[in-house]
């Protein structure tokens, strides 16, 4: 079976250790988390926790039973799919030694719909939101020019409406 990144979305009660519940479990059966976010939802009793993983069809399907059963759980969707929109954001700080390198960051970030948000004498800081895949190439070209710091948030998915 082919092991492959799935992103699966929980709909949760609001309530003090549920993540650690929810992690707990990962770990405990020996799965991955990729990245973890989780924040409240448009209803303060509930949250939502965006869970990246890799795993092959049988694991996924273990996965998602697993949670089900937790007590807090309220719902549990596998995001993976065209369905979903899924998006990531990342903070970037970038040596700038010299003009022309900051131009040339500022030009990259340009393309690829960046903000900055805090810059220095010698770097900036840059903004970014979109696919895996999109931060991903942002990374790759800003790596020659020196990535000081990274802080990436995981991905983020709710369905699309019909």
């Amino acid at each position: 079976m082919k092991e492959g990144r799935h992103t699966l979305t929980m709909l949760v009660e609001n309530e003090p250790g549920v993540t650690a519940r929810v992690s707990g479990l990962f770990a405990g059966r020996g799965y991955n988390i990729e990245s973890i976010c989780g924040a409240p939802t448009a209803s303060p009793d509930m949250s939502r926790i965006t869970i990246t993983t890799k795993s092959d069809p049988h694991q996924l399907e273990q996965i998602m039973k697993q949670v089900r059963r937790l007590v807090n759980v309220i719902k549990v969707r596998d995001m993976t799919g065209d369905e979903a929109v899924k998006r990531e954001m990342a903070l970037i700080c970038v040596r700038t030694t010299s003009t022309g390198k900051r131009t040339e960051i500022l030009q990259i970030a340009e393309i690829f719909r960046g903000r900055v948000v805090d810059t220095g004498t010698r770097h900036l800081i840059m903004e970014v939101t979109g696919s895996a895949d999109k931060i991903d190439a942002l990374i790759n070209l800003l790596e020659p020019y020196g990535i000081k710091k990274l802080a990436r948030s995981g991905a983020l998915a709710l369905y699309r409406e019909p």
